[in-house]
């Protein structure tokens, strides 16, 4: 049986931590940055673990774990 690929688009969005957590990006930080306050861009450069365990159920069996 041949193995399982991982879902190229969640590979690219998301990351497991050791821990079992979901991390992923915050948003308000892909463009128009010149007009956002720099404490706000700050905040949003850290990941953030994804609440719903629905969706994180989801990811994790995009990601093959």
């Amino acid at each position: 049986m041949p193995k399982q690929k991982s879902h190229s688009g969640a590979k690219d969005r998301f990351r497991v931590t050791k821990t079992g957590k979901v991390m992923h990006r915050r948003q308000n930080r892909n463009h128009l940055a010149e007009h956002k306050p720099q404490r706000r861009k700050l905040r949003l450069r850290k990941d953030q673990p994804l609440h719903n365990t629905a969706e994180a159920k989801t990811i994790k069996r995009m990601l093959g774990q």
